[in-house]
């Protein structure tokens, strides 16, 4: 099942989302026109047709090579939520955010689990839970639990959060338990401004503005930060949120346990 969409009257297509997901895999045009089997200049061709019918650019140049602006992660999120309703064979399919992304690709790697997976913001995730699109999710934010009495879940661990302050101004990252720690701020009397806000850790990084970003994503990436605030005050818990524990649920929350990637 080939899925097209239709942005602000703009028409996008199952070809340029294809080009989409290989930029956003591969981080650059390159690596996407290796991917795909066409040449550099396709790709292009392709993202500017895209870019001049939508009206906003959809691809930005980094040190790194090139990353999808919000526009074209949000496209593509809606893009592969719409797959997974459409496809009556969908496989079991996992949800969660870039703050559990890799530690979730490791156990269905290591488990050999069949899924699909799906890497969105928590409410996005728990909307494909609600329309039966995907099996299990992870939840960044806790609080959100109150919301979800319909479904079962599960503790799968617990994630301190770095505070950098560097002033009043914040950016806030849209993964993570960001409630809390903004929660947290307002208990404490601080005056503060969220001047931004984006899905982008090397943005978030870059900004110069305050910011609270959970340690584990960084620690994945390889990156040390000291938090102006102690950690253990913005501490929350990791949960799984399914419909039914089957066969596949309990391999999986068995196995993200026993890896103790989350403490």
């Amino acid at each position: 099942m080939r899925t097209s969409l239709l942005v602000e009257g703009q028409s996008v297509t199952a070809r340029q989302i294809e080009v989409l997901k290989a930029i956003r895999d591969g981080g650059s045009k390159n690596a996407a026109a290796k991917a795909l089997g066409i040449s550099p200049p396709v790709v292009h061709r392709y993202m500017d047709s895209l870019e001049k019918g939508i009206g906003h650019p959809l691809l930005k140049s980094t040190p790194n090579g090139t990353r999808l602006t919000d526009e074209a992660l949000a496209i593509l999120e809606t893009a592969e939520a719409a797959e997974l309703r459409n496809n009556p064979a969908k496989r079991f399919t996992v949800a969660c955010t870039p703050v559990t992304q890799e530690l979730i690709m490791a156990v269905l790697s290591h488990t050999r689990i069949k899924a699909e997976l799906i890497i969105a913001d928590d409410l996005s995730n728990i909307r494909m839970l609600r329309e039966g699109s995907v099996s299990l999710i992870v939840l960044d934010d806790p609080l959100h639990l109150f919301d979800l009495e319909d479904f079962q879940w599960t503790e799968i661990g617990h994630m301190d959060m770095v505070h950098v302050d560097n002033g009043p101004s914040y950016i806030r990252y849209r993964y993570g338990a960001q409630r809390i720690a903004y929660e947290f701020l307002d208990m404490s009397g601080v005056e503060y401004t969220v001047d931004a806000e984006t899905y982008l850790l090397s943005e978030l990084l870059e900004s110069g503005k305050s910011f609270f970003v959970d340690e584990f994503l960084l620690m994945r990436k390889g990156l040390q930060i000291r938090s102006s605030t102690d950690k253990s005050l913005l501490r929350h818990t990791i949960n799984a949120v399914y419909r039914r524990e089957t066969p596949c649920v309990q391999r999986l929350l068995k196995a993200i346990r026993a890896r103790h990637m989350i403490d």
